[in-house]
């Protein structure tokens, strides 16, 4: 029985490819070996007697570049103007000139209501001087007049008055050297009771304790 060949048509191929990368792996060591053994470079030394004048100058050193930092916004400031010290030494020193009274306005004012009260005190001042006129001369009527009384006997009584007009006391403060005068003007006082007054209340002050003087003949 004869044995048949059949030939493998797939391992040519295959053995072309492993001549080719072992062909390759060896072209790389070649080349790497020759590469690590070239000669290295040779390096010139030159040798001076002395220092040369010239200095040699240091090899200048990498820039950094420095990042700017941002800088708050200064703010402006006004310009003063600093006093002259010559101009102010030589300028003489302000004077306080004192203000006459009346020239504010609260001086004014003060003025205003002092003249105010004056007004007021001067109108009182009339009404106590009329009224103190009319209790004199109503008590004056009431007098009857003793014989032989000198025309320039005066006596001086200290009236106290209560509200509406009545009198409380009547006090001989000053004889007039004639008791039965004297005597004569004190009934009276009491006659020309409720004695008069003026209306407003305010002024009963200016009544409550009376001196009267009375003379035969006014």
């Amino acid at each position: 029985m004869s044995a048949a060949v059949y030939h493998e048509p797939y391992k040519l191929p295959a053995g072309l490819l492993a001549l080719a990368v072992h062909g390759a792996f060896f072209a790389l060591l070649y080349f790497g070996f020759s590469w690590q053994t070239q000669p290295a470079a040779t390096m010139s030394v030159e040798l001076w007697q002395s220092i040369p004048d010239a200095p040699v100058s240091a090899p200048p050193r990498p820039k950094v570049e420095e990042v700017a930092k941002p800088q708050a916004q200064e703010q402006e400031q006004p310009d003063i103007a600093l006093p002259d010290k010559k101009k102010a030494e030589n300028k003489p020193t302000p004077k306080f000139v004192a203000q006459k009274p009346g020239t504010s306005i609260l001086d004014r004012q003060y003025a205003l209501e002092q003249a105010a009260r004056a007004e007021q005190a001067a109108a009182a001042g009339r009404v106590v001087d009329e009224y103190t006129g009319k209790i004199a001369a109503k008590i004056r009527s009431r007098i009857v007049m003793p014989p032989d009384v000198p025309d320039d006997a005066r006596a001086v009584f200290e009236v106290t008055v209560l509200p509406g007009g009545r009198v409380l006391s009547a006090r001989l403060k000053k004889s007039s050297g004639n008791a039965a005068y004297d005597n004569a003007v004190e009934r009276a006082i009491f006659k020309a009771e409720p004695l008069p007054l003026p209306p407003d209340a305010g002024l009963f002050n200016r009544f409550r304790e009376m001196e009267l003087g009375f003379r035969p003949k006014e």
